[in-house]
């Protein structure tokens, strides 16, 4: 922590003629922070002055933004207070005579709203719902309109999940839909119906072919190159189709890169990282807004239907914590405490996941697993409705044509070979090392931007690479299809009636029916030129998805890393097919695929293997990745390969780095305090607060109970911007009393600048005892109100001593020196502390802060590398 500037009074008349210079509020008045004498006798002569200022201020509340007001009077017998004391008037020890004229006491109601960028107060707010609930309740029994308020407020929580699941199953089912349609429209147009797709289109067709990746063709589809009359087989048709393919390409991803640049910053990226820092406790105004909401909704079809290598699942999960966030509003108990809106936050980003995949179960492990770091257990419930509301609402919609909410279906149940293992864990690997690779270009080309001319036009960015990305795709069949469409087609096994590439095998026997079984067989012409194909889109996916995360569109992970997976899966069991099919004699071989002609070895199932492996080694997840792919495929006999892959892809990965999500939140910057890993601290408490603090010589910047005049309060909070500062007895025993947030001596000395000395005080205001709120000062918004301003400084001005004690928390969380760090951890973790004060002998010794561990732990796990390589 900073210096403090905060000396004691005893500086004489030279002081307190320079404080004045220093700065317009009161230079007289001081601060003091001890025992009060009794007023008791005070009060019992004048009980109804004092009801006649209460009910005069309750009549100008209502006028105002309608927080909630607590008003007492001055607490009689000894009581812990901050008064500010007029020296003007020789009131240099406070007696009852000069409290019953010249006392204000300000209460202090826990307030409902924090500033940008700021972390909640855990244990505050929990502990402000319990009181309110144990209000409600003490209360149902008056009346019948009191009885529905706590039975609704009950409810509410329920109410609330349904709402989000709801509502994202909604948002998820128009995404799919007119991310389907706006990509087939770069292609062609369907002549009878526009609003119709490809594959919709030729549903009502009688001729219906296929071309060699099984995309429809049919007479009601028409290209671009026939909508103009032009000879599909000529070569101006096929760069006419080319053009138009880059055309729309670009016009898409315009549009949208400028909407999101210039209308909302915040519905760039995927959001998962931002995501997980905000239910750690971090306040982000506007990340989960109605604007963010509805650009990142639309801006996920033109992002995705523009070609580029992103995905509109992950964002899912920022648009269902928008509908999480917005619904919470609707009822107190979750729009009025921070900490309690994480829990619906929690379950609206496990919906988001099973929204985008048709996987409930999954993304409840998501949530658990990667997303929520306050889950309790009757979230766990609500998390359970919400995913299972917004599932049935996807499969209602049917986005997917099949009939059910299964997006990558596998409808095989071909047994798997023992022998398998060994490619499995080899898959596993790949992924591992490839998602290193991807973690630490991708980090390092963002930090480029960062510093270079490229991020400072980020609409030029997106157009060049959408440019290069339709260039480069269309040529390819492959890449010409949405992700979705191609893991389809990787995920698949070959039937009789296919005739695409990947099924193009030297079969010698005729096949009875379309009924029967396949049977092993040499790989063909059209799987070889598939191979080449398959090769070079893996090798083109790789590369621009490097470049596309990151930028200025809405743009999502998991797609992409399961499109390149299973690219790479697919090759890898084409592969270990054909060797198995040609040496069958081999003994470890023989007992798998030497009893018949079927296939020992699936290709499919290799896609679904590496599309597990490429996702686990980006994110690291492991048993929400196993049962999310299963849900997805719906090859839950496949759950034993899933498992030794993910197991296989996150060791590899960990031995290089941290995950995607993890690296980018140590990017931004964001106070995010991991949960999951343990550190080895050899450090004290007293040690750490030595090691945060840059210069040990600079005391800390505390408020002292004794004789500090408001000048040098104002002094202190504007050269020191802290959030907290502690209170303490006196500089030569610096033993703490308690803490007093910022933001409520900022209050009470703006409302003393608001008003000049000459305003007098209205009569309805008690002289001898005025009572004003905090909680009215400030608007809804958290920002300071004219009104209560107003009232406020009318008050403060008639006064001549300010009570401040509740003010302060006199309840800090205190440590010793001697305590161990790996404790000091468990509380920022467990207790959700924002700070830790540390003493000394009794004396206050330092300050541990949220960000201080951080660093801390930053700084342990670079020692730990270096300790290793060494």
């Amino acid at each position: 922590m900073a210096s403090s500037t905060g000396g004691s009074s005893s500086g004489g008349n030279a002081n307190e003629r320079k404080l004045q210079r220093d700065t317009p509020t009161d230079s007289y008045a001081r601060l003091y922070l001890s025992p009060v004498p009794s007023v008791e006798g005070d009060e019992d002569d004048d009980v109804d002055d004092d009801h006649q200022s209460q009910a005069a201020l309750s009549i100008v509340e209502q006028e105002d933004s309608g927080e909630e007001v607590e008003l007492t009077s001055v607490t009689p017998g000894t009581a812990t207070t901050v008064t500010i004391v007029d020296t003007n008037h020789g009131v240099s020890n406070p007696s009852k005579t000069q409290y019953d004229e010249e006392v204000t006491d300000v209460t202090y109601v826990v307030r409902k709203h924090y500033e940008n960028f700021e972390t909640i107060d855990w244990l505050k707010d929990l502990m402000r719902n319990r009181i309110r609930h144990r209000n409600l309740r003490a209360q149902r029994r008056a009346s019948w309109r009191q009885r529905f308020i706590f039975w609704f407020d009950a409810w509410s929580g329920w109410i609330c999940v349904l709402l989000v699941g709801l509502s994202a199953g909604l948002v998820a089912g128009f995404v799919d839909i007119g991310a389907k349609w706006m990509s087939h429209w770069r292609t062609g147009v369907c002549t009878p119906a526009f609003w119709l797709n490809r594959e919709q289109c030729c549903w009502g067709s009688r001729e219906v072919e296929f071309d060699h990746v099984h995309s429809e063709l049919c007479e009601h589809w028409n290209t671009w190159s026939q909508i103009f009359d032009m000879n599909e087989l000529s070569v101006s048709a096929w760069f006419f189709r080319y053009f138009m393919f880059i055309f729309w390409s670009v016009i898409y991803s315009g549009f949208i890169v400028c909407l999101v640049v210039g209308s909302a910053p915040y519905a760039s990226g995927s959001g998962i990282p931002e995501i997980k820092t905000i239910l750690s406790g971090f306040i982000m105004y506007g990340y989960l807004g109605k604007w963010t909401f509805f650009i990142k909704s639309i801006g996920m079809i033109f992002a995705t239907s523009a070609g580029l290598i992103v995905g509109k699942e992950g964002p899912f999960v920022h648009i269902s914590c928008c509908c999480g966030n917005l619904f919470s509003k609707l009822f107190p108990k979750y729009g009025n405490n921070e900490a309690r809106k994480r829990e619906i936050l929690s379950a609206a980003a496990a919906t988001g996941v099973s929204v985008a995949f048709g996987a409930p179960i999954g993304g409840i492990l998501f949530g658990l697993e990667e997303i929520s770091y306050y889950f309790p257990y009757k979230t766990l419930w609500r998390t359970f409705f919400c995913c299972m509301i917004g599932a049935l609402v996807v499969r209602t919609i049917n986005p997917y044509g099949n009939g059910h909410e299964i997006q990558f279906p596998v409808e095989y149940n071909a047994p798997w070979a023992t022998f398998e293992v060994v490619p499995f864990i080899g898959i596993g690997i790949l992924g591992g090392l490839w998602g290193t690779l991807f973690i630490k270009t991708n980090i390092r080309w963002l930090k480029y931007k960062k510093t270079n001319r490229i991020g400072q036009y980020p609409r030029a960015e997106v157009v060049i690479l959408t440019l290069i990305t339709a260039f480069i795709c269309y040529p390819n069949l492959y890449l010409r299809l949405t992700m979705p469409e191609l893991i389809r087609r990787l995920v698949g096994q070959c039937r009789v009636d296919d005739h695409m590439d990947l099924c193009d095998y030297e079969r010698e026997k005729p096949i009875g029916t379309a009924t029967a079984k396949l049977y092993a067989a040499l790989a063909g012409p059209g799987i070889h030129r598939a191979i080449w194909q398959l090769f070079w889109a893996l090798i083109v996916q790789i590369t621009l998805v490097i470049f596309t995360i990151g930028t200025k569109i809405p743009s999502g992970l998991i797609v992409p890393s399961i499109s390149i997976g299973a690219i790479a899966g697919r090759l890898i069991g084409i592969i270990t097919e054909q060797i198995a099919y040609q040496n069958q004699h081999l003994a470890i071989l023989r007992h798998e695929c030497g009893v018949s002609n079927e296939h020992c070895v699936t290709p499919g199932l290799y896609a679904v293997v590496g599309a597990c492996a490429f996702l686990g080694g980006v994110s690291r997840m492991t048993v929400s990745l196993v049962v999310i792919m299963s849900e997805v495929t719906g090859g839950l006999s496949y759950i034993v390969p899933l498992m030794v892959t993910a197991l296989a892809a996150k060791w590899v990965g960990d031995a290089f780095g941290e995950g995607i999500y993890e690296e980018n939140v140590k990017l931004s910057g964001y106070p995010y305090l991991e949960n999951r890993e343990s550190f080895r601290f050899t450090l004290k408490a007293g040690e750490a607060v030595r090691a945060s603090r840059s210069d040990e010589t600079v005391p800390l910047a505390c408020i002292i109970q004794d004789g500090m005049t408001i000048a040098q309060i104002d002094r202190l909070l504007h050269r020191h911007p802290h959030s907290i500062y502690p209170v303490i007895i006196s500089e030569d025993f610096p033993c703490i009393v308690g803490q007093v947030q910022r933001r409520d001596l900022l209050a009470v000395l703006k409302s003393r600048k608001t008003q000049s000395a000459q305003i007098q005080s209205k009569p309805l205001l008690n002289r001898k005892c005025s009572v004003v709120s905090m909680s009215n000062l400030l608007n809804k918004s958290g920002q300071p109100s004219s009104l209560g301003m107003r009232r406020a400084s009318i008050a403060l001005q008639a006064s001549k001593i300010l009570k401040l004690h509740k003010l302060v928390d006199r309840a800090p969380i205190i440590v010793t020196d001697q305590t161990p760090m790996e404790a000091v951890v468990d509380m920022f973790r467990k207790l959700g502390c924002r700070q830790i004060f540390v003493t000394k002998n009794g004396r206050l010794h330092g300050i541990l802060t949220r960000k201080d561990i951080i660093r801390l732990m930053e700084e342990a796990n670079i020692s730990k590398k270096l300790e290793h390589s060494n």
